[in-house]
C-alpha cells in the first residue's frame, strides 16, 4: 500500500494541480511556500512516509503511524543543503527505522536512505519487500506519461543508447541490472515527463541488484516503487543494515532537457567528489604506449625502463597529460606467458613484479611527478584468483561460488575490510600513486546468494556494498586529493552512490576506439551524467571528436611511424579547449530511436549560461545519404545576434538567436566526417 496524494507528494511531485490543494500551491517554489515545512508535514507522527516494507508479514502502512516517532531537524548548511533525520521505533520488538534525508532547495531535489536497526537482544521478525520509494500520485491533467531512460553497459555499440516508453495502464515497466552490478544491462537514472510541462528525475543508489517499477494509474496517475530486489531477512540482536538510496529532482520547463540539465548541474555541484572544496576534475590521461605484441596483453610486458622512456617521449613531443595511467598487468606472475598467465588470471597477487620493476612503481611515479603529472594505477581487488597469493593466504576472507575460478573478497567481513583498506592505502602511499582505478570483471550476485545464511536473503549483498562504500570513503579520506576511476568491465557500476565517490574514466569495454559507438555513448550518457570518460585510438577528426567529453585517455601509439605527433598535439589542444563545455548544459540536436546506425547524423549542443557561448558537434556517418541537416538550437537569446565559427576552416557567420532557434543548416560533403562550431 502507498500513501495516496500525500502532503509529501504535494511537495515533491510538482505535477499536482494547484486548485485541488489550495491557492498557495499555484506555483511550486512560491516564496510563500517553505519547502522544509512541507517535508516536515510528511515526516511527522501519525503519517505514512513515502517508503514501505513488510515486518513480520504486515505492511508498514498498517502500523508505522503508531510507532514512536522522532525528528532531528538540521538547518541549511553552507552549501544550501538541509539534512533531517527521522526515526520510527517499535517499542514491542525494538526495531528502529531511520530515514536520513537531504533536501537541496536550489535544485528542488531530495535524497534519502533507510537504516533498519534491531535494538533488542533477540533476532527480529522478518523484514521483507523494502521499497525505499513507494508512491502513487496524480499529476494534474490527463495525458501521456513518458519514461525516459537508457541502456546499461554490455560492451556494445548500443551502450547507454537513450530509450523512451509511453506508460500505459496495466503494463508496468520494471527494470533491474544483471549479474549484481548496478549498470550491467540496465541504467538506474530516469526522467518521468508529463504533458503538463513538468517532471521528475529519479536515480537509484545501489551498487548491486536494484529494481525500479513504473505503472500508469488511471488517466492521470502514476505508481512508482524502487529498492533492492532481494531482501527477505531477520536481523540479529543489535544488527543494522542500510538500503539503497533514492534521489528525486523536480523540474518545470518547455521540454525535458530542463530537468536533465538541472540534474547534470546537481550531480556536479552537490554529488561529485570534492578536492579542496571544488568538484573533482577528471583528467586527460595517457597510457604507456598501449598495445604490446602478443602474447603480451595490457601491461604484462611493461618494464621500468620502458615506462620511463615513454614519459620522456611524451615530454619531448610536448604531450605530457594530466595523468599517466598504468593499467592491468604490473603485478607478479602476470607476464608468465609460458605458464599461460596473463593480466586476468593472476589478480590477487597484489605485489609489484620486481623482475620488471626492481624499485617498485616509485621510480615511475617520481618521473611522472617530475613531468608535472599525476600517476594512476589499476587494481581489481575484489576478484581473487584461487591460486593467487591472496586466495591461498587469506582464504578465510573469501566467498566462493559454484563453477568459479575466482573468489570474491568478502568486504562484509569487518576484519577483512580493515586489512583490505590498509593494504591498498599503504601500497598507494609506498609507490607514490595519486589516483586509484578499480575494475571488477565478474558476476557477483551468485556469490551473495550462495553464501546467504538461511532466512537471511540479501544480507551478503548489503554487507558487501556497505564495505565497498566504506573502502572508497577510506581512500578519499586518507588521500583527499585522490580520485577514484570506477571501471567494472567498462561502466557496469554506475549509480547514484558510486557517482558520489567516483566517475567512469573508461565507460565501456565496447570495441576499443570504434567511433560510432563512442558517439552513441557520449550522446546517451550526457542526458544524465556529465562526468564520464573514454579512450581514443586515432587522431583523425571523426574518430577523435567521437571521444570528446569531460575526461579522456589517449591510447595512441607514440612510437608508431604512421602516427603524427603534431596531429596528437592538435587533438590535445582541441580537447582542452572544448572540455569546459562538457560541464555545462547539454542539448541533443537529432533524435532517432536507434542512435547506433551508420546511416544517420548525430549532433548535439553544449551551452555555457555564464557567458552565453557554446559549441555544436556533429557527425555524418559512413552510410548517411544526407549532406545537409537542419538543427534547432536551444538556450539562445532570440533578440541577440550570435557569431558562429567553424573550428576547422576558421570561417564565421552571423545568425540571430531567433534564426538559430528556428533552424541552422549543417553541411558535410563527405561521409564519415565531423563538424565543430563555436558560437558566441
Amino acid at each position: 500500500m502507498k500513501k495516496y496524494i500525500a502532503s509529501w507528494v504535494i511537495l515533491c511531485l510538482v505535477w499536482m494541480a494547484a486548485p485541488a490543494y489550495g491557492q498557495s500551491l499555484s506555483r511550486f517554489g512560491n516564496k510563500n511556500v517553505k519547502v522544509g515545512d512541507w517535508v516536515d508535514q510528511q515526516f511527522r507522527k501519525g503519517t505514512t512516509p513515502p517508503f514501505s516494507f513488510r515486518y513480520n508479514g504486515n505492511h508498514s502502512s498498517d502500523f508505522i503511524g503508531k510507532w514512536q516517532f522522532t525528528a532531528k531537524k538540521g538547518g541549511q548548511n553552507a552549501q544550501g543543503v538541509v539534512n533531517n533525520i527521522y526515526s520510527w521505533q517499535d517499542r514491542k520488538t525494538g526495531l528502529n527505522v531511520t530515514c536520513d534525508l537531504k533536501y537541496y532547495p536550489e535544485y528542488e531535489a531530495v535524497e534519502w536512505v533507510l537504516h533498519f536497526t534491531n535494538g533488542s537482544g533477540a533476532d527480529s521478525p522478518l523484514i521483507t519487500q523494502v521499497r525505499v520509494i513507494d508512491m502513487d500520485w496524480r499529476y494534474g491533467a490527463d495525458g501521456d506519461l513518458i519514461l525516459h531512460y537508457a541502456n546499461g553497459s554490455s560492451a556494445s555499440r548500443g551502450d547507454f543508447n537513450p530509450r523512451e516508453q509511453v506508460l500505459a495502464g496495466g503494463e508496468p515497466i520494471e527494470l533491474s541490472p544483471l549479474n549484481g552490478r548496478s549498470s550491467d544491462h540496465a541504467f538506474p537514472f530516469f526522467n518521468i515527463e508529463s504533458t503538463t510541462g513538468q517532471g521528475t528525475l529519479l536515480s537509484v543508489g545501489w551498487t548491486g541488484t536494484w529494481y525500479a517499477r513504473f505503472e500508469k494509474n488511471g488517466d492521470n496517475g502514476l505508481s512508482l516503487h524502487a529498492g533492492m530486489k532481494r531482501l527477505d531477512s531477520y536481523l540479529h540482536a543489535n544488527e543494522s543494515i542500510r538500503t539503497p538510496s533514492i534521489c528525486l529532482l523536480f523540474w518545470r520547463g518547455e521540454d525535458r532537457m530542463t530537468g536533465h540539465n538541472a540534474f547534470r548541474r546537481f550531480m556536479i555541484n552537490h554529488q561529485a567528489p570534492k578536492i579542496n572544496g571544488k568538484a573533482a576534475v577528471y583528467p586527460v590521461s595517457t597510457s604507456f604506449n598501449y598495445g604490446d605484441p602478443a602474447p603480451c596483453n595490457e601491461y604484462t610486458c611493461l618494464t621500468t625502463d620502458y615506462a620511463l622512456a615513454m614519459i620522456n617521449r611524451y615530454k619531448q613531443f610536448k604531450l605530457v597529460p594530466e595523468v599517466f595511467w598504468l593499467d592491468a598487468g604490473w603485478y607478479k606472475h602476470a607476464n608468465e606467458v609460458e605458464n599461460n598467465k596473463n593480466w586476468a588470471n593472476t589478480v590477487g597477487n597484489w605485489e609489484v613484479d620486481t623482475d620488471r620493476f626492481p624499485g617498485g612503481l616509485k621510480p615511475i611515479s617520481d618521473a611522472v611527478h617530475e613531468a608535472g603529472a599525476k600517476f594512476m594505477v589499476w587494481f581489481e581487488p575484489e576478484r581473487v584468483i584461487k591460486e593467487s597469493k591472496w586466495g591461498r593466504e587469506h582464504k578465510e576472507w573469501m566467498l566462493d561460488a559454484k563453477g568459479s575460478d575466482a573468489y570474491l573478497f568478502d568486504l562484509g567481513n569487518k576484519e577483512a575490510l580493515q586489512w583490505f583498506c590498509n593494504y591498498i592505502g599503504d601500497f598507494m602511499e609506498k609507490n607514490g600513486i595519486d589516483y586509484y582505478r578499480q575494475d571488477f570483471n565478474m558476476r557477483v550476485d551468485n556469490f551473495w546468494e550462495e553464501n546467504d545464511e538461511p532466512g537471511r536473503t540479501g544480507i551478503r549483498e548489503i554487507r558487501h556494498i556497505e564495505g565497498l562504500y566504506a573502502f572508497w570513503d577510506y581512500l578519499l579520506q586518507r588521500f583527499p586529493e585522490a580520485i577514484i576511476d570506477n571501471c567494472a568491465s567498462g561502466g557496469r557500476r554506475l549509480d547514484f552512490e558510486t557517482m558520489k565517490r567516483s566517475a567512469p574514466m573508461w565507460r565501456t569495454d565496447y570495441s576499443y576506439g570504434e567511433p560510432v559507438g563512442y558517439q552513441t555513448h557520449t550522446y546517451g550518457l550526457n542526458f544524465f551524467l556529465p562526468l564520464t570518460g573514454t579512450g581514443v585510438q586515432k587522431s583523425d577528426k571523426f574518430t577523435f571528436r567521437s571521444s570528446l567529453g569531460t575526461s579522456v585517455i589517449f591510447n595512441w601509439k607514440i612510437t608508431d611511424p604512421s602516427s603524427s605527433f603534431t596531429e596528437m598535439q592538435r587533438c590535445f589542444k582541441e580537447f582542452m579547449d572544448l572540455r569546459p563545455y562538457y560541464y555545462e548544459d547539454y542539448f541533443p540536436l537529432v533524435f532517432h530511436k536507434d542512435m547506433t546506425t551508420d546511416d544517420i547524423w548525430l549532433a548535439y549542443q553544449l551551452y555555457r549560461p555564464a557567458d552565453d557561448t557554446g559549441i555544436i558537434v556533429a557527425f555524418r556517418r559512413e552510410l548517411s545519404p544526407d549532406e545537409t541537416i537542419t538543427v534547432r538550437l536551444s538556450a539562445v537569446n532570440t533578440d541577440k545576434t550570435y557569431k558562429i565559427t567553424n573550428r576547422d576552416t576558421g570561417e564565421s557567420f552571423f545568425k540571430t538567436g531567433d534564426e538559430l532557434k528556428k533552424g541552422l543548416q549543417l553541411t558535410l560533403r563527405e561521409p564519415r566526417s565531423s563538424l565543430l562550431f563555436n558560437y558566441e
